[in-house]
């Protein structure tokens, strides 16, 4: 198997979606194959109140599974304050390592702007109060997620499969985050993300499959899983001009340091 010429290579998998019900009738199996693959650690954030508890249920069921706890902005129209007394607490779970999958998204018409920059807001400050990084989703709202940043105290973190301009790029690394890297830098026309990618500092990249969606080739189209950011690992280090275990060594200690997973 593909997958197998680098199963020396530990790798993180900083973002996976693994309780959602597409993974529900071979779970087991799926976290298998990660291991087989080389991905040490799985990183679960969840996207609302509703399946928080569904992530950290997992962490207790698999050694190499931790969990983020947060309100996705496409989940956050009804946003209520006393949320975030709620977030707090599951933030408390002791494989909790970071505030998300929180963010902006302009894309989809789920929540009005002014609730959804509450709530990042809010989930921002929580995060600094809890010295804990944030899971940052940014769908078509570059310049706003850029300025909220700019506001907040919170100054670590990931900028989730980044898909926005090298401007916004040097945005966010000058403050302190990260970019994580999704399967779109293996598609052929991604020329543009791969001209980005390329130009991360390697201190500030970050690997993730966001499975079950973004299945990077030679699977697109079918569903997503952990061991496939062993394809992005090798499409990244070729970008890069190093070897994948060069590339897995220090992806995975920045892995570490963010997330404080060592």
């Amino acid at each position: 198997m593909y997958i197998g010429v680098i199963i020396c290579a530990m790798l993180i998998d900083t973002h996976c979606h693994l309780d959602f019900e597409r993974f529900d009738e071979d779970r087991d199996a799926i976290v298998a194959r990660a291991a087989e693959a080389g991905i040490t650690r799985i990183i679960v954030p969840a996207l609302q109140l509703e399946n928080c508890t569904a992530v950290l249920r997992l962490t207790e069921q698999y050694e190499g599974v931790y969990a983020a706890v947060g309100i996705h902005p496409n989940s956050s129209a009804a946003w209520e304050d006393g949320w975030i007394n709620q977030i707090r607490a599951f933030a408390q779970h002791e494989k909790v390592v970071a505030i998300g999958e929180i963010g902006l998204d302009y894309h989809w018409d789920e929540s009005p702007k002014t609730v959804q920059h509450r709530a990042l807001r809010m989930q921002l400050d929580l995060a600094a109060e809890l010295d804990l990084p944030v899971i940052l989703h940014n769908r078509e709202s570059s310049a706003d997620i850029v300025e909220l940043l700019q506001q907040s105290p919170a100054r670590k973190g990931v900028m989730h499969s980044f898909s926005a301009s090298w401007q916004t790029a040097v945005s966010v690394l000058e403050m302190g985050f990260y970019l994580g890297f999704t399967g779109p830098v293996t598609f052929k026309k991604a020329d543009e993300l791969r001209a980005i990618v390329a130009r991360v500092p390697a201190d500030r990249l970050l690997l993730e499959t966001d499975a079950p969606f973004l299945t990077p080739h030679p699977y697109r189209g079918k569903r997503n899983e952990p061991a496939y950011v062993a394809y992005i690992a090798d499409r990244v280090a070729a970008v890069r001009g190093v070897t994948v275990a060069e590339l897995a060594t220090q992806t995975t200690a920045n892995a570490e340091r963010l997330f404080g997973i060592g």
